[in-house]
């Protein structure tokens, strides 16, 4: 049984008064309206604000969530952190990390690092719990006198038409309506507004069943990621651990299918879970006792859903409010970051009246393209973790044991962590002449010299669009390209910056870019276009929306923003259909993988079946 040694410093949120509020006055409107005051809602409220607009956010609770939910942060979303205001405060507390183990029982099969080049200005993921994410989130809001957040107010209506939406709330002082020009939907997975508009998800539910349990307890184990498959503290199933600030770990364990989900997420069935899985780490030498509590439990299932658009009239989805990723490679959070990092300034042209309306269809097919990006790592990541069948289960089974003797194998359980999304299939993608970045990519963040002061790229533009020339060009140029970017969007900053040997973290030599070359890159950290100054295509209509109507985006590849080499796509598409195959012979497997194995074995040839035949046998 766990012993409290001290208070706990599991994070406590805010509690805030109930607002009180007044109707909306007969021809008077809100600019915005933010519906949940959630890590999207926010986002977009702050991306707003910092612009200039008056943002007004409705939460029905009074408090930031509890508990840690969330709590591994991408590169991209610390970024994002940074450009409204909290990154630092973000960076001094969160923890960390570059990479992970994974374990088949008792046995290391996988060790995993993300990119993380000496011009890499924050580390790939940083560990917190959502809770004080949001609050750190909240000291940015207070911060900003274009942004307020009226607690306790629950939205019960919804109405629209051409010039605005009326919203119904539930206040403390009883029923009030308030008039919004525009409304965001930022209201999480049971969105109210979603609700009301009769709008529904379309995706995949998957069978696993994970339970969360956060725990304070002092270990001298790393920041990292780390899984268990088929332990013997859960067999047959998975555990995860991850290490947050003050020594509070979480630790998600999957329930069997014969397992009651009413009982296995009561408070005692949850200790003794957690109980059996440290006991056997300290039994096998991964750890030594030391004391600890249960903080909070939680229970999620995996789902890839979302609506088939995200804008309807006025109202625009972001987050979970607008589509739902499992919770493997941690997507769910830093994806819905990413949907208020391109709709703020997507829609401040539109308010501003630098575009017109239809600008916020190229938000819809971007971040509708980069949940179809994001499922397609996490859907295979979740095949791994939870299969949804008999044949996956088996060549995971037959994976995680490969693995351990040949490596190669060992990116099919890759957790495929989240990172940046592409827009290369947006409305905005600019045709360009020459191989090399494409239009829709995410620039890489680079640490920079500016003023002889340490710095990076985005950390230098902040929520500016970014006009890269690469030296030596004439001044007159820049202030062309500039003007350009100027004339589309009055009412958008722009960030200059000649690029030159020492003082651009190698940026030129990595973009390919000679002298006299541009880059121009959006707000949100999406590269707009790049080349010659005449080879810079027409970003201004697009930008617009003048002509998103029939605009084609660029040539792409494949959804998955996971990039395989031949071998490996090869390898994943064997893993699938061989998992197919053993589904579809569901009566006799082992007789069909006997006859398969024979016809394989002939195709290869004696020499290379008995080498796979011997580390096979050496693994047994």
């Amino acid at each position: 049984m766990p012993i409290a040694t001290k208070t706990s410093p599991y994070h406590q949120p805010r509690q805030h008064d109930r607002a009180h509020v007044e109707s909306t006055q007969p021809g008077a409107s809100l600019p915005v309206v933010v519906v949940g005051a959630g890590p999207s809602g926010l986002a977009t409220a702050l991306g707003l604000g910092v612009r200039g607009i008056k943002v007004t956010v409705l939460e029905a609770g009074t408090a930031a969530s509890y508990g840690s939910r969330a709590t591994c942060y991408s590169r991209h979303t610390q970024e994002i952190a940074d450009r409204l205001g909290y990154g630092d405060l973000l960076a001094s507390r969160a923890l960390g990390w570059v990479g992970g183990r994974s374990f088949y029982r008792d046995r290391e099969v996988l060790h995993f690092t993300m990119p993380h080049e000496p011009h890499s200005f924050r580390p790939p993921m940083v560990n917190i719990g959502q809770s004080e994410y949001e609050e750190m989130q909240l000291k940015a809001v207070a911060r900003n006198p274009n942004v307020t957040i009226l607690w306790g107010v629950a939205v019960t209506g919804v109405a629209q038409d051409d010039t605005g939406v009326t919203l119904t709330v539930d206040t403390v002082d009883g029923e009030r309506t308030l008039r919004a020009d525009r409304v965001v939907a930022g209201d999480g997975a049971r969105s109210k507004v979603r609700n009301a508009l009769g709008l529904h998800m379309s995706g995949t539910a998957y069978e696993g069943r994970y339970v969360i349990a956060d725990i304070h307890w002092k270990s001298p184990l790393p920041t990292q990621r780390m899984v268990w498959f088929d332990p013997p503290s859960n067999p047959g199933s998975t555990v995860i651990m991850h290490k947050q600030p003050d020594d509070i770990w979480r630790i998600d364990y999957q329930l069997s299918p014969k397992d009651d989900t009413t009982e296995e997420t009561t408070r005692e069935a949850v200790i003794a879970r957690v109980t059996k899985h440290l006991a056997w780490l300290e039994n096998n030498g991964t750890i030594t006792k030391e004391p600890w509590t249960l903080e909070w439990q939680g229970y999620y299932k995996a789902l890839s859903v979302a609506l088939p658009e995200f804008v309807h009239g006025r109202i625009i989805f972001t987050g979970d409010a607008a589509h739902l990723v499992p919770i493997f490679g941690v997507r769910g959070l830093n994806s819905g970051m990413e949907d208020g990092d391109v709709l703020a300034w997507m829609l401040a042209a539109v308010i501003n009246g630098d575009a017109d309306d239809s600008l916020l269809k190229a938000y819809s097919i971007e971040r509708r393209d980069a949940w179809e990006q994001n499922i397609g790592s996490a859907n295979k990541s979740t095949l791994v973790m939870t299969p949804s069948s008999e044949g996956y289960r088996m060549t995971r089974d037959a994976l995680l044991q490969v693995s351990a003797a040949m490596p190669e194998f060992s990116h099919l359980i890759d957790p495929r962590q989240s990172t940046a999304t592409h827009a290369r299939r947006s409305p905005l993608a600019i045709p360009l002449a020459s191989p090399g970045l494409v239009s829709g990519d995410p620039l890489e963040d680079r640490r920079i010299t500016l003023n002889g002061v340490e710095t990076s790229l985005h950390t230098a533009r902040g929520t500016a669009f970014g006009v890269y020339a690469v030296g030596p060009v004439d001044d007159s140029t820049v202030a062309a390209v500039s003007g350009r970017v100027r004339t589309a969007l009055p009412h958008q900053e722009v960030h200059t910056l000649v690029l030159s040997p020492g003082n651009d973290g190698g940026a030129a030599d990595a973009w390919g870019l000679g002298a006299g070359e541009f880059l121009i890159v959006r707000p949100d950290g999406i590269i707009l276009t790049r080349g010659a100054p005449a080879h810079l295509g027409d970003f201004e209509a697009a930008l617009s929306g003048s002509k998103l109507a029939g605009r084609q985006a660029a040539a792409t590849d494949a959804a998955d923003p996971v990039r395989l080499t031949d071998a490996q796509k090869a390898r994943e598409q064997v893993w699938q259909s061989l998992s197919s195959a053993l589904d579809g012979n569901s009566g006799d497997r082992e007789s069909f993988l006997t006859r398969l194995a024979l016809v394989l074995g002939a195709d290869v040839g004696p020499e290379r079946l008995g080498e796979v035949l011997n580390k096979m046998s050496i693994e047994q």
